[in-house]
C-alpha cells in the first residue's frame, strides 16, 4: 500500500509548551528579529534580497500562504534556486496588506497534527500590492519580463463562466475594465492588459496557473482570459490563445480561517507576534500539468507532481474530498455538530462518509497513475478527524451553489445515468436543501453563506419537501430535475429528514446500503 504524500517540508518539531525562561517574551516578526525567532521556529536561511520576483499570485489568502507559497519557499530554503520569489496581490480587502507590511511580508505557518505542531516563517513573499490602491503597480509587475508565472486563487465563482456553455459572461466590473484598461478591477482585466503590454513590447508571456477547485481549472482560466480579450481585440485574443499556457492543476490542503484565539495561541507557544499566522494540516498536495510557456519552476524537487493530464487527480480529489466535505458539512450541521473532527468521532457519520466514498463514488472515478486509492481514502478519513485542525462545518457549508455542481452533483448524475447506487449521494443533496431551509434538528437557525443564498432559500422554503422548484434552477442543477423519478426519490428523503431527523435518516440509509 502506498504511503500518503508528505508535506513539502520536513521541519524539526517545535516545542509545544511555553518557555519557563522569565526573560523570554513575545517578539514581533520582522526581518530584524528573524535570528531571535530561530530557536523556536524554522526561519528563512536564504538571502531574501537575492530572490528574483518571478511569480505573481493573484488574490492571496490563507490557503495560498499555506500551500503554493510554501513550495516556492522550499525551493529557496533548499538552495535549489533563487529565481522564483513571489509577489502577492490583494484584490478586495486591504487587511492582509496591513498585517504583512509591518512584518516585511514575513508570516508564520503552523502545521498541526494529533502528535503536535511544527512552525516555520515563510520569506519567499518579496512584496505585496493591494490592487485597488495601486493598479498601475500591479500591471507593471505583471508586465515585468522577470514575471514568468502567475498563480491565482479567486474561487470558482470568480471565473464568470456560463455553467452550461463555459463561455465568458461579463459583469459590470468587466465592462469597467474594458473601458478603463489601465485601471482594472478584475483578475481578467489585469491579466489581459498585462499580456497586451507584453505582446506590444515583444516580451514573452507568462504562464497562468489556476489553483481553484474547479473542473479543468486551466481550461476555465483560458476561456475567461481569451473571452475577456476577445471583447477588447481579436488579434490579442488570438495571440493569447497561441502563446499563453494555462495548465490545469489540483491543489489540496485543509486550511481553516485563523481566529484571534489561534493567533494568541501561536504567540504564546512560539513567542512570535504575527498579525496573521496561518494554521494548516501536515498533508499537502499539488499536481500540475506540465505545460509552461516561459520556464517551469523546479517545484518537482519539493514535492509537486508534474503530469501530462491532471483530470484523474482532480476527479479523485473533488469527488472524494470536496464532495465528502459538503455532505458532512450539511448533514453534520443539521445534526447539531460544529466541527468535523467531532463529527468524525461519531461512528454513524464516519460510517456514512466511508460508505459514500467506497460504495457510491469510487466506482465512478478513474484511478490516477501512481495512486493507491484505498490509501488515499484512509488518509482523507484521518485528515477529517484531525482534532488539532478542528475544521468548522460552517466553512465547509459556504458557497454550496458553486461547490455542489462541481463536486457532488456530477457523481450523482453519473450514478443515475449508469443505474448505480446513489442513495447516500441523494441524502447529501437533501441535506443541502434542508440546510437552505435554515433550521437544524433542534430548531436552531443555521447560517447560509452563498451568493445565490436568498434566491435558493426562497425556492427551498417554497417547495418544502418538494424539491422541484429548486431543481428547476438549471445554473445549479442542469438537467438533474428532468431525470425520470429522481425528484420523487429526493422528495422522499426530504420527508424522512423532516419526519425522523438527520441521525435516523442517515442510519437508515447506511443500513440499507450495507444489505
Amino acid at each position: 500500500m502506498a504511503q500518503p504524500e508528505r508535506s513539502p517540508w520536513d521541519l524539526p518539531r517545535a516545542g509545544t509548551a511555553p518557555t519557563a525562561d522569565p526573560v523570554a517574551h513575545v517578539r514581533p516578526l520582522t526581518s530584524a528579529t528573524l535570528e531571535q525567532h530561530g530557536a523556536r521556529l524554522t526561519v528563512p536561511t536564504y538571502d531574501r534580497a537575492a530572490l528574483t520576483p518571478a511569480v505573481v499570485h493573484l488574490s492571496v489568502g490563507g490557503f495560498s500562504r499555506a500551500h503554493q507559497l510554501i513550495y516556492f519557499d522550499e525551493v529557496a530554503q533548499r538552495r535549489i534556486s533563487t529565481e522564483w520569489g513571489v509577489v502577492g496581490v490583494g484584490l478586495r480587502h486591504r487587511t492582509l496588506q496591513e498585517a504583512l507590511a509591518p512584518q516585511d511580508n514575513l508570516y508564520t505557518v503552523v502545521e498541526r497534527s494529533p502528535d503536535g505542531e511544527r512552525a516555520r516563517v515563510v520569506g519567499v513573499l518579496t512584496d505585496y500590492l493591494f490592487a485597488p490602491d495601486a493598479p498601475g503597480a500591479v500591471l507593471d509587475r505583471l508586465a515585468d519580463p522577470r514575471t514568468r508565472v502567475v498563480t491565482m486563487t479567486i474561487t470558482d465563482a470568480g471565473y464568470l463562466l456560463d455553467p452550461t456553455t463555459r463561455t465568458f459572461t461579463p459583469d459590470d466590473d468587466v465592462r469597467h475594465d474594458l473601458a478603463s484598461p489601465a485601471a482594472p478591477r478584475t483578475v481578467f482585466g489585469f491579466l489581459v492588459e498585462a499580456l497586451d503590454r507584453r505582446r506590444r513590447a515583444g516580451t514573452a508571456p507568462f504562464t497562468v496557473v489556476s489553483c481553484d477547485n474547479l473542473h479543468r481549472n486551466g481550461d476555465a482560466t483560458r476561456a475567461a482570459v481569451v473571452g475577456f480579450a476577445a471583447l477588447r481585440d481579436e488579434v490579442l485574443a488570438r495571440w493569447i490563445t497561441d502563446r499563453v499556457a494555462f495548465p490545469s492543476s489540483m491543489v489540496d490542503r485543509i486550511t481553516p480561517q485563523t481566529t484571534p484565539e489561534e493567533r494568541a495561541a501561536v504567540a504564546q507557544r512560539h513567542r512570535v507576534d504575527d498579525r496573521w499566522p496561518v494554521i494548516t494540516e501536515p498533508f499537502s498536495q499539488w499536481v500540475v500539468e506540465d505545460t509552461f510557456c516561459n520556464g517551469r519552476p523546479p517545484l518537482d524537487e519539493v514535492g509537486v507532481r508534474f503530469v501530462r493530464n491532471v483530470t484523474d487527480h482532480e476527479l479523485m480529489k473533488t469527488r472524494l474530498l470536496n464532495a465528502s466535505h459538503s455532505a458532512l458539512g450539511y448533514l453534520g450541521t443539521l445534526a447539531g455538530h460544529e466541527r468535523i473532527d467531532v463529527l468524525m468521532g461519531d461512528p454513524l457519520f464516519a460510517d456514512y462518509v466511508t460508505r459514500l466514498m467506497d460504495d457510491e463514488v469510487t466506482p465512478l472515478i478513474p484511478v490516477p497513475e501512481g495512486i493507491d486509492l484505498d490509501a488515499y481514502k484512509a488518509t482523507l478519513l484521518q485528515r477529517f478527524a484531525n482534532p488539532a485542525i478542528a475544521d468548522r462545518l460552517s466553512r465547509l457549508c459556504r458557497r454550496g451553489s458553486t461547490k455542489l455542481p462541481h463536486h457532488l452533483l456530477p457523481s450523482l448524475r453519473q450514478a443515475l445515468a449508469e443505474g448505480r447506487p446513489h442513495a447516500l449521494l441523494t441524502l447529501a443533496l437533501a441535506g443541502w436543501i434542508a440546510y437552505l431551509q435554515r433550521v437544524d434538528d433542534d430548531g436552531r437557525p443555521v447560517p447560509v453563506e452563498d451568493d445565490r443564498g436568498p434566491h435558493l432559500q426562497a425556492l427551498a422554503l417554497a417547495g418544502g419537501t418538494d424539491p422541484r422548484p429548486l431543481l428547476a434552477e438549471e445554473p445549479v442543477f442542469g438537467d438533474l430535475g428532468a431525470v425520470p423519478g429522481f425528484a420523487d426519490e429526493l422528495a422522499g428523503v426530504l420527508r424522512r429528514l423532516q419526519r425522523d431527523g438527520v441521525r435516523a435518516t442517515v442510519a437508515a440509509a447506511v443500513l440499507a446500503g450495507a444489505r
